[in-house]
């Protein structure tokens, strides 16, 4: 249960001596204070009795004020607790204040906008989508945070799985999402972390297959003859840069300017996980820069065609979606141009960040190194290339089996 008491806060003692009065809930052993917007000079403070001596000329006005505030306060929270089996301080506090306790679709939509204001567009479209898939199998129904236990999650997996024909990794990625929804509402004191349902309940995954090349492809692709100049030539060049220049992703290779570059080496502040990684390039990598270089060029010009010098991509929402037109363009040019280069799988540009992977560990790089220079936020995320190359190297030692 809730106390709430109407007390005193010295701390923001007027000039004039007056001190103003709060109500005071503690849920929990945690502490939340709600203004009554009224001062008093503590000599007229009865603490005991939780009133205004009558010695005070204001008395009676403002004593009957603050037992409406204080049944009022009791009110509400009696009222939320009846409701729901957890209530937070915080939300104790919004419920005390007049404020609607947010159901668990309010606070994701909540969540997700947040993302929008940070300017992360790609989170936020995720998060947007998630999001919708959910509410379209809740419906209309006021949906709690009590309510988001393992016995749902279960049933919205299975829903996931034979309604909508998601695979284990898409239904992954649902729930990831979910779960960081419900571990941003934890720090933010709205749900106790002894009811999260992620703690029982296990995202499932299923390891697949990354396509890659192998060193006699990726030459192949590099000596490709195509007109000097075309788009074709410009996205297989970046394509070849990234599997030399430590996989990068295509939405950093897209905002590389001359500035980020010294020469040798390029600064990276990476768009997805907002990390600084600094590269330094190899031979082929430099070459491929070398190409872009002009007698006009300025620091703050784009190394590569692909973004416009003349247009403000400050914007995060403009940025977001030139980058993805980029990309689809990009990825409908490496299917056309693969088949040349006597490549069977279908290229996307996805698969230059696998092949530098696999190329840096097969040449002995650490896999801390590898790790780092991809900007891994996990080692584990990276040991899915470990497993790559341990499997070719299983298939050679099966030449001593013939």
């Amino acid at each position: 249960m809730a106390t709430t008491k109407i007390i005193l806060k010295e701390n923001k003692a007027k000039s004039n001596g007056d001190v103003p009065l709060y109500i005071r809930v503690i849920k929990d052993r945690k502490a939340k204070f709600i203004s009554l917007g009224l001062a008093v000079n503590p000599k007229f403070w009865d603490a005991k009795n939780n009133v205004v001596k009558k010695s005070h000329p204001n008395s009676g006005r403002m004593n009957k004020y603050l037992a409406k505030k204080m049944s009022d306060a009791v009110d509400a929270a009696l009222d939320l607790q009846t409701e729901s089996d957890y209530v937070s301080p915080k939300s104790l506090k919004e419920a005390i204040m007049g404020l609607t306790t947010m159901s668990f679709i309010q606070y994701a939509k909540h969540y997700r906008d947040t993302l929008e204001k940070k300017g992360k567009i790609g989170t936020y479209d995720k998060a947007n989508a998630v999001i919708s898939k959910l509410e379209d199998f809740i419906g209309n129904k006021d949906f709690t945070f009590d309510e988001l236990n393992v016995h749902f999650l279960k049933k919205y997996e299975e829903h996931l799985r034979v309604k909508r024909e998601n695979c284990v990794n898409t239904i992954h990625s649902n729930m990831k999402v979910i779960r960081r929804i419900v571990n941003q509402a934890i720090s933010e004191d709205l749900f106790p972390v002894e009811k999260n349902p992620f703690m029982k309940y296990k995202l499932k995954w299923e390891n697949t297959e990354k396509g890659f090349l192998t060193e006699e492809e990726l030459t192949s692709l590099e000596n490709l003859k195509l007109v000097e100049g075309s788009m074709k030539y410009h996205h297989r060049n970046i394509y070849v840069f990234a599997a030399y220049a430590g996989g990068l992703r295509i939405s950093d290779i897209c905002q590389l300017k001359w500035e980020n570059f010294d020469g040798e080496r390029i600064l990276v502040n990476t768009m997805k996980t907002g990390s600084v990684v600094s590269i330094k390039l190899p031979k082929k990598a430099l070459e491929i820069i070398e190409l872009y270089k002009k007698e006009d060029q300025q620091p703050e010009h784009y190394i590569f065609p692909l973004l416009h010098n003349d247009r403000d991509y400050s914007d995060p929402k403009i940025l977001f979606t030139a980058i993805s037109s980029i990309t689809a363009y990009t990825n409908t040019d490496l299917k056309d141009i693969a088949p040349d280069a006597g490549i069977k799988q279908v290229l996307h540009f996805h698969t230059s960040r696998h092949t530098w992977a696999t190329r840096a560990l097969r040449k002995g790089m650490r896999i801390e190194y590898v790790s780092k220079l991809m900007g891994h936020s996990s080692i584990k995320t990276t040991q899915v290339y470990t497993k790559i190359v341990n499997d070719e190297l299983d298939k050679a030692m099966d030449v001593f089996n013939e």
